[in-house]
């Protein structure tokens, strides 16, 4: 919700200064709205970092953030907000904890994910399941619409 481009391009320096500067970024691509109707398009993207924080110190950071950028949660799993922020991988660990579970329990179910993931890690192995991003995309059924944007959000001088 809001100024879509202007959040994410927030949350990726909010982030940078916190965890520094990611690896890699994909493009920014236009979305349907996933699981909400009569909502505008998301925008959605993927950013890989190289860190030494634990999960769970990156999740609370996330939810910081998020927090900044005007989210509100209701507890609802899936509604319209301006910022979400997901931990997607981990390298190969899998963690199911009450807060977080890695890899993200519906990564091969959302095209939105998969699309911008694959354009930076097309051959990185989902832990679970074994299959490559490129794989998984592939193999996903979800039909909504998902657009390459020539937004660019993230400068290297943060």
């Amino acid at each position: 919700m809001g100024e879509r481009a202007d959040n994410l391009g927030q949350a990726l320096i909010l982030l940078a200064r916190s965890l520094g500067e990611p690896s890699t970024v994909s493009s920014v691509y236009e979305t349907e709205p996933w699981g909400v109707e009569h909502h505008e398009s998301y925008l959605n993207m993927a950013a890989c970092y190289e860190t030494t924080w634990p999960p769970e110190k990156i999740y609370t950071l996330i939810s910081s953030i998020e927090k900044k950028l005007g989210r509100v949660r209701s507890g609802k799993t899936i509604e319209p907000r301006t910022i979400d922020i997901d931990i997607l991988f981990y390298n190969n660990l899998i963690l199911k904890t009450e807060n977080l579970t890695i890899p993200h329990p519906r990564i091969k179910d959302r095209k939105f994910v998969l699309e911008p993931l694959a354009e930076i890690m097309e051959n990185f192995r989902d832990p679970e399941t074994g299959f490559t991003i490129k794989e998984l995309l592939l193999r996903c059924t979800d039909k909504c619409a998902v657009l390459k944007t020539d937004l660019k959000l993230f400068s290297h001088d943060v």
